[in-house]
């Protein structure tokens, strides 16, 4: 198994911290010329409880601001394919849907409905319909300055450059709308993209939204489809995102990764990173700052 120590900088305390987590390993990588990003340690050893040390390293990771990721270094470490990112609050650093609400004046009529969902009251096919009835009216030209100011998240253009390089297959698998997921596919130069399509008649949105709706059931079938079709396994699958419709796909990959998540969201994925940028991704697939192209 290895341990990877992601942060900005690491300063000696830190290295103390881990010490005492792990006594008696030392960093294979880091160049202290500079401040590193990433530490790796590889542990090993009979009777080694892997699942209660785990435990005690990610209790650690508010405390110190870091991530610290836990993996069995097998065949499929840096043999992944295929990797799926959510977009809201993923790939992009806002909620479209909210954005869309505020600016439009029904921010509160939207939160509402969302809160009842999250109480149970409606499902969220319900609640994702009754938001966009919501949007009725507005006008493609108003959907487009809404996207041009839309924060790409850090680290992603260059995650992207890096993992096509390297003949990944990328997606985009949103529970957004494609007016905007499919801006943002061109923009990172992915190869699908699959979301929710708003009905527009005469340039404006109806307020309706074309079935099936992409929910969270909705893409681990897409990812598995897509998956099929590239003939890729599903330990050779990552899957990106942060909310709770998210989980069925992170359950489905071989590796799932919660980024910037919610705390059940990051207690349920394979991996979480929560401190640094969607790039220190491909540390976790056991490759060096050396290795990533500019």
């Amino acid at each position: 198994h290895s341990i990877r120590r992601l942060s900005r900088r690491i300063p000696g305390s830190d290295l103390a911290d881990l010490d005492r987590n792990v006594e008696g390993e030392k960093p294979i990588e880091g160049n202290h010329r500079r401040p590193p990003v990433c530490l790796e340690f590889q542990v090993g050893g009979r009777d080694v409880d892997f699942s209660a040390l785990k435990e005690t390293l990610l209790s650690a990771t508010s405390e110190m601001g870091v991530d610290i990721a836990f993996q069995k270094d097998d065949l499929f470490r840096r043999n992944r394919r295929l990797i799926a990112f959510d977009m809201d609050s993923t790939l992009i650093q806002a909620e479209v849907i909210d954005e869309l609400a505020r600016k439009a004046g029904v921010g509160d009529e939207v939160s509402k409905i969302t809160e009842s969902a999250m109480r149970g009251e409606i499902d969220f096919n319900e609640s994702f319909r009754r938001r966009v009835g919501l949007l009725k009216g507005l006008s493609a030209e108003f959907l487009q300055g809404i996207y041009e100011n839309l924060p790409v998240t850090e680290g992603a253009p260059h995650l992207i450059k890096v993992l096509k390089s390297m003949g990944y297959k990328t997606v985009i698998l949103s529970g957004g709308f494609t007016f905007f997921a499919e801006q943002l596919r061109k923009r990172l130069g992915m190869d699908y993209m699959f979301a929710n399509e708003l009905v527009m008649a005469d340039g404006h949105v109806t307020g309706e939204v074309r079935e099936p709706i992409v929910n969270g059931q909705r893409k681990a079938a897409l990812l598995g489809e897509i998956a099929e079709k590239e003939g890729v396994r599903k330990e050779q699958v990552i899957a990106v995102g942060d909310g709770a419709n998210d989980l069925p796909m992170l359950g489905m990959a071989g590796l799932g990764i919660a980024f910037r998540a919610k705390p059940l969201v990051r207690k349920e994925a394979d991996q979480a990173i929560s401190n640094t940028g969607l790039d220190s991704i491909l540390y976790l697939l056991g490759y060096r700052y050396e290795d990533f192209p500019a």
